[in-house]
């Protein structure tokens, strides 16, 4: 037996299992889905699926601000995918963008050899931050921009400064480092954790000086600019203002996470920049892939950067994975970027939030006893429900009150499946804070999807609580 038959013969010896083929994927129902995904993925987080009924949908396409579904509804999306869709679905020059990249045929895989695109899109964000934040590193997710950010941080502060400071209701991404510093102990498990770590409240400069006073062995700290999962909570500027001065005082590195606050979600692209306040390393992810790649980034000063990893010994020990940095991945951020100043979004972010916030703010005066807050910075905005019983009357809240806490969400789980259901608007949710509904639509958003958003928020509350909780209800056995 030659060789080439030998060859023949194994090929033809190795079964093709039964494989679903991209065709027959793009053309299943629902019900073959909904199996699937309990098979294979997360059968527990099907069952949050079925009580807000996101499980009956299947997506068709996505153009813009919308999604199409099974049956050509259209859907306003005020989710955003947690920031990352700032360009809404499929923009037509990131489409151009990619497909003239897979004609030409051009190379993904660059580790042998150095990348143009890789080289280019560091030079884009270089050329987009503040101060001296002109050193990247290119990933695949935030928790991956965050990890490389985090290392970096560690080994400039030096061995004698193993401390890292991080906010009570953080979130940093689920991978093991950064979970160390994310503060959700539904993420955190029973994981053996990185345990040098010291919590304080967030926005709390006192904590937080009082902290590096008492233990020198800090040398990190680690801070969401807007905290998303907490509830999208915006610390005041005086405070990074503050922050930055005692990190100079006491030789602490700064590391703000801006993976879904940053590129120009706030109204400027980095949260920190309204308050001129600038860190030593930064990270992005989300809207960064352009809504069509995983691309995160990691963002630091040289001189940080150049202490840690700057010489030949040091330069591999957090040198770029096998995708960071792949070809597509690259020339979709380097397109993305181009189109967020090209065609004003970080402005309409500020203008068009603005707006969204005042809207929210009217609603909450029309119906105070159900909006509790509204707070947020240009299109990443939180919506506060108030706990169940202080939507009741008086005579209910002190008998409901005690149930407050198993309660809680549940508002805002009522009003976001009622959203899509009866409105086709899709909205999120936040992870420690459940009373709050999480806004984050994509940046091209205009002030007449704001007013669809608001007309269907008003009409829905407008129902009053009683009838809310009666057609959730009515939704479950339907």
């Amino acid at each position: 037996m030659n060789a080439v038959t030998s060859a023949e013969t194994l090929r033809n010896s190795t079964a093709k299992p039964d494989l679903i083929t991209v065709e027959e994927a793009k053309v299943m129902d629902v019900a073959r889905m909904t199996d699937l995904f309990k098979a294979h993925i997360n059968p527990g987080q099907l069952h949050f699926m079925k009580l807000l009924g996101f499980h009956k949908v299947k997506i068709e396409r996505a153009e813009g601000m919308y999604y199409y579904d099974q049956n050509g509804r259209r859907i306003l999306d005020f989710f955003g995918g947690f920031g990352s869709l700032a360009f809404g679905h499929n923009h037509p020059r990131i489409l151009a963008a990619r497909q003239k990249f897979q004609e030409e045929k051009r190379h993904e895989i660059a580790i042998a050899f150095m990348s143009q695109y890789a080289s280019a899109l560091a030079h884009n964000l270089a050329a987009c931050s503040p101060g001296d934040l002109d050193m990247v590193f290119l990933g695949s997710s935030g928790s991956e921009a965050m990890e490389a950010a985090v290392k970096l941080a560690e080994r400039a502060a030096g061995p004698q400064r193993p401390k890292i400071v991080y906010a009570e209701n953080s979130f940093h991404g689920k991978t093991k480092g950064v979970l160390s510093i994310t503060d959700g102990a539904l993420y955190r498990g029973e994981f053996k954790l990185v345990d040098n770590n010291v919590r304080v409240p967030f926005g709390d400069i006192i904590a937080i000086e009082n902290a590096f006073k008492a233990d020198p062995s800090i040398g990190v700290i680690v801070l969401e600019t807007i905290q998303g999962g907490g509830g999208i909570v915006v610390a005041e500027p005086e405070f990074w203002r503050r922050l930055r001065a005692l990190c100079d005082q006491y030789k602490v590195v700064w590391v703000a996470d801006e993976v879904q606050c940053g590129y120009g979600r706030s109204g400027r692209f980095y949260a920190f920049q309204h308050a001129g306040a600038v860190p030593d390393i930064t990270a992005l992810a989300k809207s960064l892939g352009a809504g069509k790649a995983a691309v995160g980034a990691m963002i630091a000063r040289r001189d940080i950067y150049m202490k840690a990893y700057g010489t030949p010994k040091t330069a591999m020990i957090h040198a770029q994975a096998t995708f960071g940095g792949i070809g597509e991945a690259c020339i979709t951020a380097i397109e993305g970027l181009n189109v967020l100043y090209d065609e004003g979004l970080i402005d309409n972010a500020a203008e068009t939030g603005e707006y969204l916030l005042s809207e929210l703010r009217r609603l909450q005066a029309k119906y105070p006893k159900i909006i509790k807050d509204v707070r947020g910075q240009g299109l990443m905005v939180g919506l506060e429900f108030q706990d169940f019983s202080q939507t009741l009357p008086m005579v209910l809240r002190p008998i409901v009150s005690v149930l407050d806490d198993k309660l809680k969400g549940s508002l805002s789980g009522f009003i976001g499946a009622l959203l899509l259901r009866d409105y086709d608007t899709l909205v999120a949710f936040t992870e420690y804070n459940r009373n709050v509904i999480r806004l984050e639509p994509p940046l091209i958003c205009q002030k007449s999807h704001v007013d669809d958003f608001i007309q269907a928020l008003d009409s829905l509350l407008d129902r009053g609580i009683v009838s809310i909780v009666k057609d959730f209800v009515k939704s479950q056995v339907s």
